[in-house]
């Protein structure tokens, strides 16, 4: 399945005092991306009065090199999958041809039950047809 590549810039509020990238805005990046492939579907992760939703279950990452202020760079995220819980994507972020990091972000496919659990579901058909066509597999 084809790549998502989300492009963006560090900002100097996302650095440390050494002026490097702090760690956790790694993650910040990983789900600007998976939402920005949601948006270019039609979609959104979060639907005031869904019936479904999107938890997290997992999310590492690995550091590779290092991102400092005013870098530009791309998060290309690949959805590796979609059709049973749970979903997952991958997330490669790169400054050019340096690889600074790999991640995946684990999400469960959820139903809001009326006593406010819930409960596993599979990924609507509808879903995982918007994100695939953007991907070019759809």
């Amino acid at each position: 399945m084809p790549d998502f590549r989300y492009p963006r810039r560090v900002q100097f509020a996302e650095t440390d005092l050494a002026g490097i990238v702090h760690f956790s805005w790694m993650f910040r990046y990983m789900e600007e991306a998976e939402h920005a492939l949601w948006r270019a579907a039609g979609l959104s992760v979060s639907v005031r009065g869904s019936e479904i939703g999107w938890p997290r279950v997992a999310a590492p990452f690995d550091f590779n090199s290092l991102l400092r202020s005013d870098d530009e760079f791309e998060d290309v995220v690949r959805l590796t999958e979609m059709r049973t819980p749970p979903a997952l994507d991958a997330h490669t972020i790169v400054r050019g041809t340096t690889i600074i990091g790999t991640g995946t972000m684990t999400s469960v496919c959820v139903r809001y039950q009326d006593d406010g659990r819930m409960e596993i579901s599979t990924v609507p058909d509808e879903v995982r047809n918007k994100l695939q066509g953007v991907l070019g597999d759809g």
